[in-house]
């Protein structure tokens, strides 16, 4: 089977959801299939199989976490990204990872830094504790040079807001004086939102 071949069957299961749970070994074999386009997918779906089946992906987290140190950025945002729909269904299984993924707030690749939120987002929901000590990581991605990248940090203040507001409410002001000075609408937008959700106003 060729690469589009692949590529095409992938989509297919991906729509699906019926057939994940038994699909996951075939999907994690492809991980080794020497096609970025096609480990990129397998990563993805891994995560989304994850997060729907925590409890039978348990064998595939390491070769999915191994992808973290891709020299292809594709591959290192959706191991991220795996990661994170994977701890939001269960972060025992990706705490043996979970203090390493802080080094990707400062990838050289945006979108890799990009994916590092979104991850963080996604295992807070279900697991906010852990993050209280690493706020200061998110408030520095405020000030990124990536528009991308400033649009979802505040995002993460908002997840935790909700959960834990005790872990934004330092970072009021700041998240304020971005709202009123960024030059992104949406940056602007988002911070707002994250002050909302953490005073109830």
């Amino acid at each position: 089977m060729n690469e589009s071949e692949l590529y095409r069957n992938l989509g297919v299961l991906t729509r699906n959801r019926d057939e994940w749970e038994r699909s996951i070994p075939y999907v994690s074999s492809l991980l080794s299939s020497g096609s970025v386009r096609i480990m990129a997918k397998a990563l993805w779906l891994l995560g989304e199989m994850g997060l729907r089946h925590p409890a039978s992906i348990l064998g595939c987290v390491p070769a999915v976490a191994s992808f973290r140190d891709s020299p292809e950025p594709l591959l290192r945002e959706r191991a991220l990204n795996a990661l994170g729909r994977i701890g939001r269904g269960d972060y025992h299984l990706v705490e043996p990872y979970w203090t390493d993924l802080f080094r990707f707030a400062a990838d050289q690749e945006a979108k890799v830094r990009l994916a590092f939120i979104w991850a963080s987002e996604n295992i807070a929901v279900n697991t906010p504790d852990p993050y209280g000590r690493f706020m200061s990581v998110f408030a520095g991605l405020l000030h990124d040079r990536d528009d991308r990248v400033r649009m979802e940090a505040p995002e993460m203040f908002r997840v935790l807001g909700k959960r834990r507001p005790e872990f934004v409410l330092p970072y009021i002001g700041l998240l304020r004086t971005v709202a009123e000075t960024d030059g992104n609408r949406v940056v602007r937008i988002h911070c707002s939102g994250a002050v909302k959700a953490a005073i109830r106003e």
